[in-house]
Protein backbone atom coordinates (compact mmCIF):
# COMPACT_ATOMS: atom_id res chain seq x y z
CA UNK A 1 0.00 0.00 0.00
CA UNK A 2 1.60 3.36 -1.11
CA UNK A 3 -1.36 5.47 0.22
CA UNK A 4 -2.75 5.13 4.09
CA UNK A 5 -5.91 4.55 5.22
CA UNK A 6 -7.31 7.92 6.01
CA UNK A 7 -5.09 11.36 5.42
CA UNK A 8 -6.29 14.80 7.74
CA UNK A 9 -3.99 18.13 7.83
CA UNK A 10 -4.84 20.63 10.66
CA UNK A 11 -3.78 24.28 11.35
CA UNK A 12 -2.42 24.33 14.49
CA UNK A 13 -3.51 26.86 16.12
CA UNK A 14 -6.63 26.38 14.95
CA UNK A 15 -6.72 23.17 16.17
CA UNK A 16 -5.14 23.59 19.30
CA UNK A 17 -8.15 26.85 19.82
CA UNK A 18 -11.24 24.05 18.96
CA UNK A 19 -9.63 21.18 21.11
CA UNK A 20 -7.63 21.88 23.33
CA UNK A 21 -5.71 19.61 25.20
CA UNK A 22 -7.69 18.19 28.43
CA UNK A 23 -5.20 16.95 31.88
CA UNK A 24 -6.37 15.51 34.51
CA UNK A 25 -3.35 15.74 36.41
CA UNK A 26 -1.63 18.38 38.22
CA UNK A 27 1.87 18.03 37.53
CA UNK A 28 0.19 17.61 33.94
CA UNK A 29 -1.00 20.80 33.91
CA UNK A 30 2.30 21.99 35.25
CA UNK A 31 4.36 21.25 32.33
CA UNK A 32 1.75 22.71 30.18
CA UNK A 33 1.51 25.95 31.59
CA UNK A 34 5.61 26.25 31.59
CA UNK A 35 5.15 25.24 27.47
CA UNK A 36 2.55 27.51 26.20
CA UNK A 37 2.05 30.20 28.48
CA UNK A 38 -1.09 32.76 28.25
CA UNK A 39 -1.07 34.30 24.96
CA UNK A 40 1.53 31.89 22.81
CA UNK A 41 1.25 31.62 19.29
CA UNK A 42 0.90 28.01 17.87
CA UNK A 43 2.50 27.92 14.44
CA UNK A 44 2.39 25.63 11.36
CA UNK A 45 0.08 22.38 10.34
CA UNK A 46 -0.25 18.94 11.46
CA UNK A 47 -0.37 15.74 9.54
CA UNK A 48 -2.14 13.08 10.23
CA UNK A 49 -1.91 9.74 8.01
CA UNK A 50 -3.05 6.17 9.14
CA UNK A 51 -2.45 3.08 7.42
CA UNK A 52 -3.00 -0.79 6.90
CA UNK A 53 -1.04 -3.02 7.98
CA UNK A 54 1.62 -4.39 4.82
CA UNK A 55 3.39 -7.13 3.67
CA UNK A 56 6.46 -8.23 4.11
CA UNK A 57 8.85 -8.37 1.34
CA UNK A 58 10.24 -11.94 0.36
CA UNK A 59 13.60 -11.08 1.29
CA UNK A 60 15.85 -8.86 3.24
CA UNK A 61 19.54 -7.38 2.66
CA UNK A 62 20.70 -7.75 6.82
CA UNK A 63 24.13 -6.80 5.79
CA UNK A 64 22.30 -3.66 5.01
CA UNK A 65 20.42 -3.39 7.83
CA UNK A 66 22.99 -3.73 10.21
CA UNK A 67 25.29 -1.52 8.82
CA UNK A 68 22.70 1.56 8.78
CA UNK A 69 22.16 1.10 12.32
CA UNK A 70 23.62 3.72 14.76
CA UNK A 71 23.56 3.13 18.53
CA UNK A 72 23.71 6.28 20.93
CA UNK A 73 23.97 6.09 24.90
CA UNK A 74 21.16 8.50 25.45
CA UNK A 75 17.81 9.37 25.35
CA UNK A 76 15.29 11.02 22.64
CA UNK A 77 16.99 14.41 22.10
CA UNK A 78 15.30 15.66 19.21
CA UNK A 79 18.08 17.34 17.83
CA UNK A 80 19.08 17.22 13.86
CA UNK A 81 21.33 14.55 12.67
CA UNK A 82 24.83 17.00 12.22
CA UNK A 83 25.96 14.93 9.05
CA UNK A 84 22.53 14.40 7.52
CA UNK A 85 21.48 18.02 7.60
CA UNK A 86 18.60 17.51 4.69
CA UNK A 87 17.40 14.01 6.33
CA UNK A 88 13.67 13.71 7.28
CA UNK A 89 13.74 12.54 10.53
CA UNK A 90 10.89 11.03 12.70
CA UNK A 91 10.62 9.18 16.30
CA UNK A 92 8.67 6.22 16.78
CA UNK A 93 6.36 6.75 19.69
CA UNK A 94 5.83 3.52 22.05
CA UNK A 95 2.05 3.51 20.97
CA UNK A 96 -0.66 2.05 23.12
CA UNK A 97 -3.31 0.10 20.69
CA UNK A 98 -5.52 3.13 21.33
CA UNK A 99 -3.80 6.07 20.12
CA UNK A 100 -2.34 8.69 22.84
CA UNK A 101 -4.60 7.00 25.23
CA UNK A 102 -3.41 7.82 29.13
CA UNK A 103 -1.72 11.20 28.17
CA UNK A 104 -4.04 13.29 30.58
CA UNK A 105 -3.36 11.11 32.92
CA UNK A 106 -1.00 10.78 35.74
CA UNK A 107 1.36 8.28 34.22
CA UNK A 108 4.24 9.85 32.43
CA UNK A 109 6.35 7.18 30.32
CA UNK A 110 7.72 7.19 26.99
CA UNK A 111 4.28 7.92 25.06
CA UNK A 112 3.08 10.40 27.73
CA UNK A 113 6.34 12.69 27.54
CA UNK A 114 6.24 13.02 24.24
CA UNK A 115 2.66 14.17 24.53
CA UNK A 116 3.43 16.35 27.02
CA UNK A 117 6.72 17.84 25.41
CA UNK A 118 4.06 18.16 22.01
CA UNK A 119 0.79 19.68 23.85
CA UNK A 120 -0.81 19.57 20.01
CA UNK A 121 -0.96 15.78 19.89
CA UNK A 122 -2.97 16.11 23.10
CA UNK A 123 -5.13 18.51 20.91
CA UNK A 124 -5.00 16.15 18.12
CA UNK A 125 -6.50 13.67 19.89
CA UNK A 126 -9.25 15.07 21.30
CA UNK A 127 -10.12 15.97 18.00
CA UNK A 128 -9.87 13.12 16.00
CA UNK A 129 -12.22 11.58 18.59
CA UNK A 130 -14.32 14.64 18.52
CA UNK A 131 -14.86 13.58 14.58
CA UNK A 132 -15.64 10.18 14.73
CA UNK A 133 -12.27 8.84 13.68
CA UNK A 134 -10.62 5.39 14.14
CA UNK A 135 -7.61 6.21 16.61
CA UNK A 136 -6.14 2.65 16.79
CA UNK A 137 -2.89 1.82 15.91
CA UNK A 138 -4.09 -2.25 16.13
CA UNK A 139 -7.52 -3.03 14.80
CA UNK A 140 -8.71 -6.65 14.70
CA UNK A 141 -5.22 -7.69 16.06
CA UNK A 142 -3.53 -6.18 13.03
CA UNK A 143 -1.30 -3.51 12.68
CA UNK A 144 -2.30 0.20 11.51
CA UNK A 145 0.27 2.84 12.33
CA UNK A 146 -0.75 6.49 12.84
CA UNK A 147 2.33 8.98 11.49
CA UNK A 148 1.49 12.39 12.57
CA UNK A 149 4.09 15.16 11.19
CA UNK A 150 4.95 18.74 11.89
CA UNK A 151 4.30 19.33 15.53
CA UNK A 152 5.82 21.66 17.51
CA UNK A 153 7.83 20.25 20.88
CA UNK A 154 7.46 23.23 23.51
CA UNK A 155 9.10 21.77 26.46
CA UNK A 156 11.73 19.64 27.65
CA UNK A 157 10.59 17.67 30.74
CA UNK A 158 13.97 16.04 32.89
CA UNK A 159 13.27 12.68 33.97
CA UNK A 160 16.64 11.77 35.47
CA UNK A 161 17.07 11.52 39.30
CA UNK A 162 18.05 14.89 40.81
CA UNK A 163 17.93 15.40 44.12
CA UNK A 164 18.77 18.78 44.01
CA UNK A 165 15.81 19.62 41.80
CA UNK A 166 13.43 17.65 44.51
CA UNK A 167 12.94 14.59 42.22
CA UNK A 168 15.80 11.71 43.62
CA UNK A 169 13.45 9.03 42.08
CA UNK A 170 13.78 10.58 38.69
CA UNK A 171 10.09 11.48 37.17
CA UNK A 172 9.88 8.59 34.63
CA UNK A 173 6.61 6.44 34.53
CA UNK A 174 4.54 6.56 38.18
CA UNK A 175 7.06 8.45 39.82
CA UNK A 176 5.82 11.53 38.30
CA UNK A 177 2.32 11.20 39.97
CA UNK A 178 4.00 11.71 43.47
CA UNK A 179 6.68 14.33 42.41
CA UNK A 180 6.15 18.00 43.85
CA UNK A 181 5.00 20.71 41.55
CA UNK A 182 8.10 21.96 42.51
CA UNK A 183 9.91 19.45 41.04
CA UNK A 184 7.78 19.37 37.86
CA UNK A 185 8.95 23.14 37.67
CA UNK A 186 12.30 22.79 38.04
CA UNK A 187 12.38 20.13 35.72
CA UNK A 188 10.75 21.13 32.41
CA UNK A 189 12.20 23.79 30.59
CA UNK A 190 10.04 25.58 27.74
CA UNK A 191 11.78 25.85 24.03
CA UNK A 192 11.68 29.13 22.52
CA UNK A 193 11.25 28.63 19.25
CA UNK A 194 9.76 25.26 19.44
CA UNK A 195 11.28 22.34 17.67
CA UNK A 196 9.33 20.34 14.83
CA UNK A 197 9.28 16.70 15.40
CA UNK A 198 7.68 13.95 13.13
CA UNK A 199 6.21 10.48 14.79
CA UNK A 200 5.52 6.93 14.05
CA UNK A 201 2.97 5.73 16.53
CA UNK A 202 3.33 1.32 16.85
CA UNK A 203 2.31 -0.89 19.24
CA UNK A 204 4.07 -3.52 20.42
CA UNK A 205 2.26 -6.94 21.71
CA UNK A 206 2.04 -7.34 25.14
CA UNK A 207 0.94 -10.10 27.33
CA UNK A 208 3.05 -12.77 26.35
CA UNK A 209 4.41 -15.70 28.19
CA UNK A 210 7.13 -18.18 27.85
CA UNK A 211 8.91 -18.40 24.11
CA UNK A 212 8.41 -15.62 21.42
CA UNK A 213 6.15 -17.85 18.91
CA UNK A 214 6.67 -17.79 15.02
CA UNK A 215 3.41 -15.55 15.12
CA UNK A 216 4.10 -13.36 17.28
CA UNK A 217 7.91 -12.59 15.66
CA UNK A 218 6.15 -11.82 12.52
CA UNK A 219 3.68 -9.24 13.89
CA UNK A 220 6.22 -7.37 15.34
CA UNK A 221 8.10 -7.19 12.21
CA UNK A 222 5.29 -6.44 9.99
CA UNK A 223 4.15 -3.49 12.55
CA UNK A 224 7.83 -2.09 12.84
CA UNK A 225 8.12 -2.59 9.29
CA UNK A 226 4.42 -1.03 8.22
CA UNK A 227 5.33 2.31 10.88
CA UNK A 228 8.63 2.78 8.82
CA UNK A 229 7.64 2.11 5.06
CA UNK A 230 5.13 4.77 5.93
CA UNK A 231 7.08 6.84 7.16
CA UNK A 232 9.86 6.40 3.77
CA UNK A 233 6.67 6.77 1.82
CA UNK A 234 5.46 10.05 3.64
CA UNK A 235 8.76 11.60 3.25
CA UNK A 236 9.14 11.17 -0.63
CA UNK A 237 6.11 12.87 -0.82
CA UNK A 238 6.60 15.79 1.69
CA UNK A 239 9.61 16.61 -0.93
CA UNK A 240 10.17 17.95 -4.16
CA UNK A 241 13.22 15.25 -4.65
CA UNK A 242 14.72 12.11 -2.76
CA UNK A 243 16.04 12.84 1.12
CA UNK A 244 17.42 10.59 3.42
CA UNK A 245 15.19 9.26 6.17
CA UNK A 246 16.26 8.82 9.69
CA UNK A 247 14.24 6.49 12.26
CA UNK A 248 15.08 7.67 15.64
CA UNK A 249 13.88 4.35 17.94
CA UNK A 250 14.92 2.47 21.35
CA UNK A 251 13.30 -0.40 23.22
CA UNK A 252 10.07 -0.26 21.99
CA UNK A 253 7.89 -2.43 23.62
CA UNK A 254 10.20 -3.50 26.74
CA UNK A 255 9.31 -1.33 29.53
CA UNK A 256 6.02 -2.26 30.96
CA UNK A 257 5.53 -4.47 27.94
CA UNK A 258 7.67 -6.57 29.04
CA UNK A 259 9.53 -7.27 25.37
CA UNK A 260 12.93 -8.76 25.10
CA UNK A 261 15.34 -6.04 24.44
CA UNK A 262 17.83 -8.10 21.85
CA UNK A 263 14.73 -9.34 20.26
CA UNK A 264 12.72 -5.83 19.72
CA UNK A 265 16.50 -4.52 18.65
CA UNK A 266 16.69 -7.07 16.05
CA UNK A 267 13.12 -6.82 14.58
CA UNK A 268 13.45 -3.11 14.18
CA UNK A 269 16.74 -3.54 12.55
CA UNK A 270 15.34 -5.61 9.87
CA UNK A 271 11.90 -3.76 9.54
CA UNK A 272 14.18 -0.44 8.79
CA UNK A 273 16.33 -1.97 6.16
CA UNK A 274 13.56 -3.92 4.47
CA UNK A 275 11.63 -0.17 4.67
CA UNK A 276 14.45 1.62 3.03
CA UNK A 277 15.48 3.73 6.15
CA UNK A 278 18.84 5.43 5.75
CA UNK A 279 19.72 5.32 9.18
CA UNK A 280 18.55 3.85 12.29
CA UNK A 281 19.17 5.77 15.20
CA UNK A 282 18.44 3.33 17.92
CA UNK A 283 18.88 5.55 21.27
CA UNK A 284 19.76 2.91 24.22
CA UNK A 285 19.87 4.88 27.22
CA UNK A 286 22.96 3.40 28.74
CA UNK A 287 25.72 0.81 28.74
CA UNK A 288 23.58 -2.31 29.18
CA UNK A 289 21.25 -0.66 26.32
CA UNK A 290 24.52 -0.77 24.67
CA UNK A 291 25.63 -4.12 25.03
CA UNK A 292 21.64 -5.36 23.82
CA UNK A 293 21.75 -3.68 20.83
CA UNK A 294 25.57 -5.14 20.37
CA UNK A 295 24.22 -8.43 20.84
CA UNK A 296 21.41 -7.67 18.30
CA UNK A 297 23.45 -6.81 15.10
CA UNK A 298 25.96 -9.25 15.87
CA UNK A 299 23.07 -11.99 15.78
CA UNK A 300 21.62 -10.66 12.65
CA UNK A 301 25.03 -10.81 11.45
CA UNK A 302 25.08 -14.58 11.98
CA UNK A 303 22.01 -15.53 10.56
CA UNK A 304 23.07 -13.93 6.95
CA UNK A 305 26.58 -14.61 7.04
CA UNK A 306 29.00 -12.88 4.13
CA UNK A 307 26.00 -10.26 3.46
CA UNK A 308 23.81 -12.48 1.54
CA UNK A 309 20.18 -11.45 0.52
CA UNK A 310 17.86 -13.70 2.95
CA UNK A 311 14.58 -14.96 2.74
CA UNK A 312 11.96 -13.53 4.68
CA UNK A 313 10.29 -16.72 6.18
CA UNK A 314 13.68 -17.98 6.65
CA UNK A 315 15.01 -14.92 8.77
CA UNK A 316 12.03 -15.23 10.88
CA UNK A 317 12.18 -19.11 11.63
CA UNK A 318 15.99 -18.13 12.67
CA UNK A 319 14.75 -15.65 15.10
CA UNK A 320 12.39 -18.24 17.05
CA UNK A 321 14.69 -20.82 17.00
CA UNK A 322 16.91 -18.54 19.00
CA UNK A 323 14.59 -19.26 21.58
CA UNK A 324 13.44 -15.48 22.71
CA UNK A 325 11.66 -15.39 26.09
CA UNK A 326 9.32 -12.91 27.08
CA UNK A 327 10.05 -11.12 29.96
CA UNK A 328 7.67 -9.06 32.98
CA UNK A 329 6.83 -5.21 33.13
CA UNK A 330 9.08 -2.89 34.67
CA UNK A 331 6.11 -1.13 36.03
CA UNK A 332 5.79 1.89 34.63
Amino acid sequence: MTQPMERIEFETQRLIDQYPPVWGHRNKQQVHDIACPPGCTHRGRIGYTRWASMALPGRADVLRAVESVEGREDIFGYLPTADMPDAMEWYVNFADPHLFVAYGSALFAQDEMQVAEHPALGSLKEALEAGGHTTLTVENGVPTPILVTGVERRCRVATDRNTERGHPDGLYGNAFARASEAAVQAATARIEPPTITNFIAIAAPHGGRGPYTQDEVEHILRTAFTGFRAAQLESDNSRTRTVPMIVHTGFWGCGAFGGHRVLMAMLQVLAAGMAGVSRLVFHCFNQGGVRALAEATTRLRAVAPGGTMASTGQLIGQVVDMGFRWGVSDGN
